[in-house]
C-alpha cells in the first residue's frame, strides 16, 4: 500500500472521524469543514484519480455516493443540498493524489461559493458538434 495520508487514515495510522466504512471505502469527516458535515468518500484501493478507475472499481465505489449523502442530509434538518465534488489532476485542484469525492453539504446562506461562478465561453453550434463527436468517438475504442 502506498503511504499518502488517506492510506495511512484507511491503516488507522492517523485518526479521522470515520462517519462510515465497509470493504471498499471509508467515509470521513474533512478536517477543512467547508461547511458543518463535509465528508470525504475514500476508495480503500489505492488509485490516483477517476482516470484510473475500472468498471468493478467504479461500481463498488461511485455507488456509495447516495448512501452517504443521505446519512449526512439526514444529520441535519438545516441541510437543504449538497455539492459533490471530486478534484482529478493537479490542474483541476486535487492535492491528495489518492481518488477522493468531497460531499459538502449546503445551508440557507451559508455563504459558500460553490459552485465556483465560471465565466461565459460561447461557441458556434458547429464547434460543440466537433467537441461532442470526438467525445463519442472515444467510447467505440473501449
Amino acid at each position: 500500500m502506498a503511504d499518502d495520508i488517506f492510506d495511512k487514515i484507511i491503516a488507522s495510522e492517523i485518526p479521522a472521524y470515520k462517519v462510515y466504512e465497509d470493504e471498499d471505502v471509508l467515509a470521513f469527516l474533512d478536517l477543512s469543514q467547508a461547511n458543518p458535515g463535509h465528508t470525504l468518500l475514500v476508495p480503500k484501493a489505492d488509485v490516483p484519480d477517476i482516470f484510473a478507475y475500472d468498471d468493478d472499481l467504479a461500481q463498488r465505489v461511485l455507488t456509495k455516493i447516495p448512501k452517504v449523502a443521505r446519512a449526512i442530509k439526514a444529520s441535519d434538518d438545516k441541510i437543504i443540498g449538497m455539492n459533490i465534488l471530486m478534484n482529478n489532476g493537479e490542474a483541476a485542484g486535487q492535492s491528495v493524489f489518492h481518488s477522493h469525492i468531497h460531499l459538502i453539504p449546503r445551508y440557507k446562506d451559508d455563504g459558500l461559493n460553490l459552485p465556483a461562478p465560471s465565466e461565459e465561453h460561447p461557441v458556434s453550434d458547429e464547434v460543440y458538434k466537433e467537441r461532442a463527436a470526438k467525445i463519442s468517438a472515444q467510447f467505440s475504442k473501449e
